[in-house]
This record gives C-alpha cells, structure tokens and sequence, in this order.
C-alpha cells in the first residue's frame, strides 16, 4: 500500500476539492494510506522523514531544502509563479478565470467594471490583468483596487476602510470581479456599511464556489466554480506513474473555470435599454426552444436592422450570438451541475439535433460535450 502525504489546507474549499479528487483516485487504483496534519501544515514536516512516504502532494509554500532533500516523489498545488522547475504542480488557469469574469460582468450589461484583488499574490495579480484585458477587448475600463502600503494581508479590520472608500468612489452601477470568494466577501460587507443596493448598485462575482462562504454572504455571493476536484484526481494519476517510476507526458496539471454559480449578487440585468433587455430575457426564458433571431425581433417594438445596432452597442454581441452563448451556458451548468447522460441533456433542447449541439458547442468551448464533462464534473 503505497502512503502518501498531503500537506493542503482544508480551511478553503480549494484545498478540500483536491483532497476529494486524490481521494477518489485512491479508491478506484488504490487503496492508499494518507498522512493529513489536520491543524499546521509546516508542523507535520519533521515527522515525514520517520513516516517514509512514497509521494507528496503539498502546496509550494511548504518547500523547504531539508523536504526535497528526501528526493520523494512531490507535487506542489502551487499560489506563486516561482517554485522549483524539476516539480510537477497544480495551478490555476488565471486566463480562462479572468475571461469568464469578464463575459459574465459583461453580459449583465455594465459598462463600469472593476477588479479587487490581494497584493502580493502571482495567482491575484494575474487574475485581474487578464479579466482588464477581455473588458478592454470590449471597450470597457477596468477599476483597480490598490491596497495602502502599511496594511499586512490578513489584517482586514484595517484594511475595510480603505476598500469601503474605493467602492464608494467607483461609478455606479458597477461590476466587481473579487480574486477569490474571501474578497467577494469582503465586497459584501463594504456594501453593506455603505447602504449600497447589491446587485443593484454593486454586481460582485468571487472565485472557487467555496459554499460556506458563498452562501452566508448578504446576499449570497455569485462565484466562478472550477475543476479543482477532477485536478486532484489527475494529480493523483502523475503521483502515482511517479512513484511507479513511469514517464510522465505533462508535468502541469491546471484548473479551468467551469461555469459561473450564479447567486442574488449578480442576479440583475443593467441594461438601461428596455427593448434590448426585453430581448435578452426573451432569450434567457426560452433557450431550450427553436428560436431564431427573427423571433426575438418580434417581442420588441423596432425592426431587426436597428435591435441590432442596440445589441452590439449594449451587450458587444449580435442577437444570433447572444442566443448561442445562452444556450451554451445553460448546457454547461447541466453537465457540470447534473447526472444526466449527454443524450438526456440533449433532448431537453427542441430547436435541434444533437449533432448540431455537439458542433457548436465544440466551436464555442474548444471540446466535447463529453471532453467537457469530464473536465469538469468531480465525478
């Protein structure tokens, strides 16, 4: 029986994801034994050495010379860009990340966007570069929260004020893309204090789809949900061929956004427009139908030339491209979110074949319908 260390954090929904998808691979190839400090990680260090595991998965604030001395096989779930090259690791996808945040703010129909992050981390820093450059792929501006100089990173009693006066200073209504739900969180409490109507006002979108966090939020907090369980099942995959002594293909495992889990902090449509937005929630309501762009025309009071012209000035999209995305968002969710064989979910949808489905979807996602599931759904 092959013992494995794990050195993740179960505080984050993060660490307990991966922990789930190592787990998993540990009972079909399996099984394992596992050592889990279940209070400080670096604390556990000193007894590996006595324990004698065959591989570690661990987040790369935990490197030390005297770890990788023992030369075991390791797998670093990596926060920052620099780590030691020789290691296989986990990252986040920050561009697939920062493009979502960006589509989701976009298609509420804001045009005020901004970005509040935690200084000091790659995985933050990269997230909001990425999402200000899809929002100035659509002509938007990104507002940029930057954090005082004296403020440590944990000290949030300190640091509210400063975050309360930027989101007072930015133009309303405004969409805010926090780095991960923890700052989402702290968006929400801000909003809060000021009187400010959320999602009125202020739109806030988080990162992980940590459910606790998520959930006690007031209101609840929308966030982009990821592959981090199917990554630590991959991760366990590479741990496994490494302790086995087996070439290894690819020495980077990385978690991609799915799909965003919407809750009541983005639950609004800002367009200020009322045929557009007549339109979009034409759209929005009958998806799973055989619409066409024609028939979206007719539920507005303007002819199809100048529903147009508003659709791109508003939403940067045409109404045959604002259908598309509608549906493939709806068939995104229901693989990720249900059981429901490929062909069930198909057949909910009555304006097409399912060869038609699979085509676009493929031309919109990159993938299958089936090479998406598994992407991203944890089992």
């Amino acid at each position: 029986m092959k013992k494995i260390v794990l050195l993740l954090e179960t505080s984050r929904e993060f660490g307990r994801q991966l922990i789930i998808g190592i787990a998993r691979y540990s009972r079909v190839n399996g099984p394992w034994s596992f050592y889990k400090e279940p209070t400080d990680l670096k604390s556990s260090i000193p007894h590996l050495t006595s324990w004698k595991p065959d591989g570690i998965i661990m987040r790369d604030s935990l490197i030390t010379k005297e770890l990788l001395k023992l030369k075991i096989p390791t797998i670093l779930a990596i926060h920052d860009s620099k780590y030691p090259e020789d290691l296989p690791v986990i990252k986040t996808d920050s561009l697939s990340i920062g493009k979502m945040a960006s589509e989701h703010l976009l298609d509420k129909g804001l045009k005020n966007l901004a970005f509040c992050g935690f200084d000091g981390y790659d995985w933050s820093r990269e997230r909001g570069e990425f999402f200000g450059r899809y929002n100035a792929d659509a002509g938007c501006k990104t507002h940029f929260y930057a954090p005082p100089n004296k403020i440590r990173k944990d000290d949030w009693e300190n640091e509210q004020h400063h975050v309360s006066d930027w989101v007072k200073s930015l133009p309303k209504p405004v969409g805010i893309f926090a780095c991960n739900d923890d700052r989402g969180q702290h968006i929400l409490e801000v909003c809060k204090m000021n009187k400010l109507k959320v999602p009125e006002d202020v739109t806030v979108l988080g990162v992980d789809n940590d459910l606790m966090i998520c959930d006690i939020g007031d209101p609840p907090l929308s966030s982009i949900a990821l592959n981090v369980e199917a990554a630590g099942f991959e991760a366990a995959k590479l741990l496994d061929r490494l302790i086995n002594r087996k070439k290894v293909p690819e020495k980077q495992i990385m978690v991609t956004a799915s799909h965003v889990v919407q809750r009541q902090s983005s639950d609004i449509l800002a367009v200020n427009d009322p045929e557009v937005a007549s339109a979009i929630n034409f759209i929005r309501n009958n998806a799973r139908k055989k619409i066409l762009a024609g028939d979206v025309v007719r539920v507005t009071g303007v002819g199809r030339r100048t529903l147009e012209k508003r659709f791109r000035k508003t939403i940067h999209r045409s109404i045959h491209k604002e259908i598309l995305q509608v549906r493939i968002e709806l068939i995104s969710r229901m693989l990720t979110e249900t059981d429901l064989p490929v062909s069930e979910i198909t057949s909910l949808f009555d304006f097409t074949d399912i060869e038609h489905i699979s085509r676009y979807f493929k031309k919109e996602r990159g993938m299958t319908l089936q090479e998406f599931r598994r992407l991203h759904q944890p089992h």
